[in-house]
């Protein structure tokens, strides 16, 4: 025990110091770029894979359909492919906008010429997953046996299926290894699933606000949201597309409970404390008194449930609850990552309480054990888990260092 705790406070601080230099390394190529420049005018991509897709469930997906986008040029010998894996609401829309739309890609701070993801460098691809519902093949596609949407005949899936499916996208794409597999949350359970089912396909995982697993706390609120979902007469046991329904007040509720666990205590003070939206608590006032949280969490809802699907919403809950990247190894994480051979960056936000700091240092722990080259960086952000999305200047500079010395080297042709 003393000789693991020597070595990861060892390789602590030389994660730190790394991470340091490649901080210094990046500043001089970043400042020749302009921080807020975009991708501009994108446009998706969607390709029908024709090869069967065996899920974890057993069940087989004749064929598929993934809705993609792509920014910045592959090299001439393909190998600075970035893949961005997305979380449980993401879609492939990460960076840029839309012709006719102003609202930028969800990941647009980090992705683009100059960012810490820099599309003047890599060639990054952000992929819809199957079971979602952006274009991808999901619960809202038809189900070719019937005629009729899947609903909630969809397959179960695991984020397996999600990492498979993705590796035919990357061979339709005729990239033999990425460059790096960056996520967060959700995207970032994808990572270290490629660095074990595909170790020679992958020079760099790159793990953000992630776990190797669910705590009891998370799949309890999982759970809550789905069984919102389910209780909204609606829902049609999941049918309702076949009824022209949608069941947006059981969807609405079940992201007001998700949302309210993606920030944190002190940001929800901050940005709302107990100012009311109307009303007053004057004594012998009888008009309804609204909490601007409470507006704030009921247009969140709303918004939401007018472009999610219900079922994809329950079906991707399900996945993150089944997730535990150590079970098929006797549930010792250090034997799991005895597969891995790419190098790794872990990232953690001190106020993220879904998915804490404790998640994140036990996967470095677990890599530092097998023996694994791990660079890892505590955020300060009063944010909670939604920081990952937010700008920070500690945490762009850290990707953007370690993203870059990488990019360095495969310019160098090393």
């Amino acid at each position: 025990m003393q000789w693991l705790l020597l070595k990861r406070l060892g390789a602590l601080r030389l994660a730190e110091h790394n991470l340091n230099e490649l901080t210094m390394s990046s500043d001089s190529h970043n400042n020749q770029n302009n921080q807020d420049s975009s991708v501009g005018l994108v446009k998706p991509q969607q390709v029908v894979i024709e090869q069967p897709l065996k899920l974890a469930c057993g069940v087989v997906l004749p064929s598929h359909r993934l809705v993609y986008e792509t920014y910045g040029t592959l090299n001439k010998d393909r190998s600075n492919g970035i893949l961005i894996c997305h979380a449980l609401s993401g879609d492939h829309h990460a960076a840029g906008h839309h012709e006719g739309e102003t609202k930028t890609g969800w990941w647009d701070n980090y992705i683009g010429p100059g960012k810490p993801i820099d599309s003047n460098r890599f060639y990054i691809v952000s992929v819809n997953n199957i079971g979602s519902c952006f274009g991808s093949t999901g619960p809202a596609s038809e189900n070719p046996e019937t005629g009729k949407p899947y609903g909630a005949d969809f397959p179960p899936l695991r984020a397996r299926d999600w990492v498979a499916s993705q590796r035919l996208l990357m061979q339709h794409l005729k990239i033999k290894c990425w460059a790096a597999v960056v996520g967060g949350s959700l995207g970032g359970m994808q990572a270290m699933r490629w660095s074990l089912e595909h170790p020679d396909e992958l020079q760099h995982a790159v793990v953000i606000a992630s776990s190797m697993k669910l705590t009891a706390q998370n799949i309890a609120f999982n759970e809550i949201a789905r069984k919102a979902i389910k209780s909204d007469t609606d829902f049609c046991d999941g049918n309702y597309l076949q009824h022209n329904k949608v069941p947006h007040n059981g969807l609405a509720l079940a992201r007001m409970i998700g949302h309210v666990t993606y920030l944190s205590d002190e940001l929800m003070g901050q940005k709302f404390g107990r100012d009311l939206r109307s009303g007053d608590l004057l004594q012998g006032k009888t008009d309804p008194v609204e909490f601007q949280i409470e507006s704030y969490l009921n247009y969140q809802g709303d918004k939401f449930s007018d472009f999610f699907d219900a079922n994809s919403y329950i079906l991707i809950t399900k996945m993150l609850d089944y997730f535990d990247l150590a079970r098929e190894y006797n549930h010792d994480p250090v034997a799991a990552f005895s597969h891995a051979k790419c190098k790794f960056l872990v990232v953690s936000f001190s106020s993220d309480w879904r998915f804490s700091p404790d998640r994140s240092q036990e996967i470095t722990d677990a890599l530092i054990a097998a023996g694994k080259n791990v660079s890892y960086i505590a955020i300060d952000s009063d944010h909670g888990h939604d920081a990952f999305l937010l700008p920070n200047e500690r945490y762009q500079k850290a990707l953007g260092g370690y993203l870059s010395k990488l990019a360095d080297r495969l310019e160098g042709g090393s």
